[in-house]
Parts: C-alpha cells; structure tokens; sequence
C-alpha cells in the first residue's frame, strides 16, 4: 500500500465529505468528545488527523462512526460495523489517500477501503447502489463515506455471492479458456 501523490490532498473534514455528514459526525458523541477535546470548534472546518509522516488518516472514533452512519443510512444496518473498521484497518491502516496497485488485475484499488474504480463502477451500474455519485474521476474514492458505501456494499454483494463472477472475472476466465 503506498499513498498517492496525486493532485489529491485533504486537510480538512470540509475538503472531502459533504457538509451534512459533518453535521453528522458532529451528532456522534464519541467523535464530538474527541473533535472537541483535540481543539476543533463547531461550525469551522475540522482538521484531518495526520500520520508521522504527514498524511490524512481516520481515527479508530471517526471510522467507526463513518461505518455506522453509512450502515444505518443505506444499508439499514445489516452490515458489521465491526467487521467494516477491521477490513478499513487491514487494507490501508485508515489513510484517506490509500492506494494499491494489484499486479494480477492490472487495477488500482483506493482509499480506506481500497475499492477498484472498475468495482465502484460495476456496482453502480448492475447493481443500483446509486446513494453515491461516481465521476471518471477516481480520486472521488479516496471521500470517505464514498468509499466506505462502495466498500460496505461489496461486501453485502460478496456476502449474498452464489458463485456469480464479477465482469473482470468473466473476461480473463474467457481469456484463460481461449474464448
């Protein structure tokens, strides 16, 4: 995992959520306390926290909080909020800016949740999870409750798989049986 350095930078809440879902952030008590306690004033622009090395992550509060609101909101909370922070910590320690480069697939995966722009894309168009607009922009991955709802609604669909091959699948299975 590497973090991109790309035109993409984020340094404040403000610069990579929609006003709402810091309002949102604001009603959780346990990211208010913690917002609060580390300097920040309500109906200002909230400070991203930083690594050592100068780049944006999620605290354990924020992304827990992330995981329940988009859990709530658009997935009735059938999700493991448990489960979407632990896969959040797996794949890229919480780093906002994220990203992979997967040599088998040729794909680039991106943010908390490390979700391929072809995944997104797919799960958008065959599968009506329309809560979040896509650009061909793929930095709009590294927005935290973007990439969070494409990631939580992957796993519903890896959660509901009956052995349905995802489009990438099919061409490359199709290339390693000459068709």
């Amino acid at each position: 995992m590497t973090t991109e350095k790309m035109t993409t930078s984020f340094k404040y809440w403000d610069d990579c959520v929609h006003p709402l879902d810091i309002e949102a952030l604001w009603l959780d008590p346990q990211v208010r306390t913690e917002w609060l306690d580390s300097g920040e004033i309500r109906g200002q622009k909230v400070h991203l926290s930083r690594d050592p090395d100068g780049q944006p992550f999620l605290t354990q509060t924020e992304m827990k909080a992330i995981a329940e609101i988009v859990n709530r909101r658009h997935f009735h909370s059938q999700m493991d909020v448990e489960m979407i922070c632990a896969i959040a910590e797996l794949e890229s320690d919480r780093q906002v800016l994220a990203t992979r480069y997967i040599k088998k697939t040729k794909e680039r995966t991106f943010g908390i949740m490390q979700i391929s722009p072809q995944i997104s894309n797919w799960l958008f168009r065959e599968h009506g999870y329309r809560a979040c607009a896509l650009e061909e922009e793929s930095s709009i991955l590294y927005r935290p409750f973007v990439n969070v709802y494409f990631g939580v609604a992957y796993l519903k669909w890896l959660s509901n798989f009956d052995h349905r091959l995802r489009p990438a699948e099919v061409s490359h299975e199709a290339e390693l049986l000459g068709d």
